[in-house]
């Protein structure tokens, strides 16, 4: 069995069919059926964030925790390398990776970047999501 993360481009989801290694199987990903899209507005984030950190390799981790005041909670870090089940999304030159748990909660979500004149953040848009705090950062299934 092949325990290597498996690799979707953002780019080849929107063009047609891709395919996600599932154990020893491999099933077909249509493209309506995005695990999580990655916006330009992230892209460009998670570069800033790679080269203010000095880690031009790295990729941004995205999970859900228990925790919040709605009961889950989003934590995005950098990291160096995808763990043996991670899914790895790949939008233009950068890769989020997230763990196969964390997926279930999030498939169909969008990761953007967003500034106003307070500073910014990572908005993630679930449509799993059932309710949300008015932080945007907790929610509940």
């Amino acid at each position: 069995m092949d325990d290597s993360p498996t690799t979707l481009a953002a780019e080849d989801l929107r063009r047609g069919p891709a395919f996600e290694r599932v154990g020893d199987a491999i099933a077909m990903i249509a493209s309506q059926e995005l695990p999580l899209v990655v916006t330009d507005s992230a892209v460009h984030r998670i570069r800033v964030l790679q080269q203010k950190e000095s880690r031009p390799e790295a990729s941004l981790r995205l999970r859900i925790i228990a925790g919040g005041c709605s009961g889950m909670q989003y934590r995005m870090d950098l990291a160096d390398a995808p763990r043996t089940n991670d899914l790895v999304v790949a939008a233009h030159d950068v890769r989020v990776f997230v763990d196969p748990k964390s997926m279930t909660y999030l498939k169909g979500s969008k990761l953007e970047w967003e500034e106003d004149l307070f500073g910014g953040q990572f908005k993630i848009t679930n449509p799993n999501a059932k309710h949300s705090c008015s932080c945007g950062l907790s929610f509940t299934i």
